[in-house]
């Protein structure tokens, strides 16, 4: 039984990597897609649709869960795992990101951030010690330091000194976390803009600092693809190859598969269950939008090569009818079929890495998901 932390490589294919992360709740297999359960839920999905799904690990919100049902109640309940009723690995968001998209409802000083709740304007002060003891109560079994994720088209100036906050935060948060406490990791996140010089001082300076795992902050927040990939490209090699890397909140298909291909381990993304509540659907054969009225009379599947529980049982004339009559049926079905494409995206290019035909496995899925760099 290895200690949570152990993260052990147990094959490569060029950069990219075949790993395992051991948890308190078990051991998660890189690359690995966690769907985001912000307040304890996947949205529309139970634990059990999860499972069945064969999600490894999700991801919960610090923000969110602070200020609704708040982290003491959770904590009262067992923790976040027994909460909501999932025993598998949870990683919780710091909060940072959605502290800094409150834009006027924040005021960032040296020892933390002021913000207002967007529920209802009440104050509140996160500095990064306070934001840990949070992540503590929920239980999660990765949390995520507090840092400033600067807005896209901050110049060198302004992301330079966000980068001093941002990693005395980090050191902050790793003297208030000793390495294994209570079983829970801690992973520092790098952060520096769209400049490389700071992605690199970045780089040093977090990953100097025995973080459990470090992440790549900033990215998917309004540039272009191609700016994306140059900087996840640079970046991820700055990181240590003996720990886990986590890419936060990028998930197009191709840009996982970029990632993978750089190296990155792991990755999260509203994306599947947010288009999954506006109808747009992933397949093997590119993107489906279930509300078109040339599928009012389709009896074949969503997905004839998905194993899903929507794609095994209904017709797209059903989920257009579904969606088409706003039933709360389309939200699940749908969800479910996109999370398993997400997690069955991930499962693919591990196998594809442990056989050594990771380019190839890309290629299939660009093929269809004609994305980037172009744009």
């Amino acid at each position: 039984m290895h200690a949570p932390g152990t993260f052990t490589i147990q094959a490569t294919d060029g950069p990219s990597r075949l790993g395992e992360l051991h948890t308190a709740h078990g051991v998660v297999r890189t690359p690995a897609f966690m769907p985001v359960g912000t307040l304890g839920t996947v949205k529309s999905l139970c634990p059990q649709d999860l499972k069945d799904a064969s999600a490894q690990i999700i991801l919960g919100n610090t923000y969110h869960l602070y200020l609704r049902p708040g982290d003491d109640l959770v904590a009262r309940r067992g923790g976040l795992h027994a909460f909501m009723g999932w025993d598998r690995p949870i990683l919780t968001d710091s909060g940072g990101f959605q502290v800094f998209s409150l834009s006027g409802l924040r005021k960032l000083t040296p020892d933390g951030v002021e913000f207002r709740s967007h529920l209802d304007g009440s104050k509140h002060f996160f500095t990064p010690e306070k934001v840990l003891d949070i992540q503590r109560n929920l239980g999660s079994d990765i949390m995520m330091v507090l840092d400033e994720c600067v807005p896209y088209g901050a110049d060198h100036a302004y992301t330079e000194k966000s980068l001093v906050l941002t990693h005395d935060w980090a050191l902050r948060s790793r003297e208030n976390h000793a390495p294994g406490r209570n079983g829970q990791l801690v992973f520092g996140i790098v952060q520096g803009g769209f400049f490389k010089d700071l992605r690199e001082q970045s780089a040093e300076a977090i990953c100097s600092m025995g973080f459990d795992g470090h992440a790549i902050g900033g990215l998917s927040v309004g540039e272009s693809t191609a700016e994306m990939y140059e900087l996840m490209a640079h970046t991820a090699p700055l990181l240590p190859a003996d720990k886990p890397r986590y890419l936060m909140g990028v998930g197009k298909p191709m840009d996982i598969l970029e990632g993978i291909g750089n190296g990155i381990d792991m990755f999260d993304c509203v994306l599947p269950t947010r288009n999954a509540r506006n109808g747009t659907l992933y397949t093997s054969r590119g993107q489906v939008n279930i509300k078109r009225a040339e599928f009012k009379e389709d009896d074949s599947p969503l997905d004839p090569e998905c194993t899903c529980y929507t794609c095994r049982t209904f017709s797209k004339a059903y989920l257009r009818h579904l969606y088409v009559a706003k039933e709360l049926l389309s939200y699940r079905l749908n969800t479910i079929h996109n999370v398993h494409f997400f997690l069955e995206l991930a499962r693919g290019a591990r196998e594809a890495i442990a056989a050594g035909q990771f380019a190839a496995y890309k290629a299939r899925f660009q093929a269809v998901y004609p994305s980037a760099p172009q744009e």
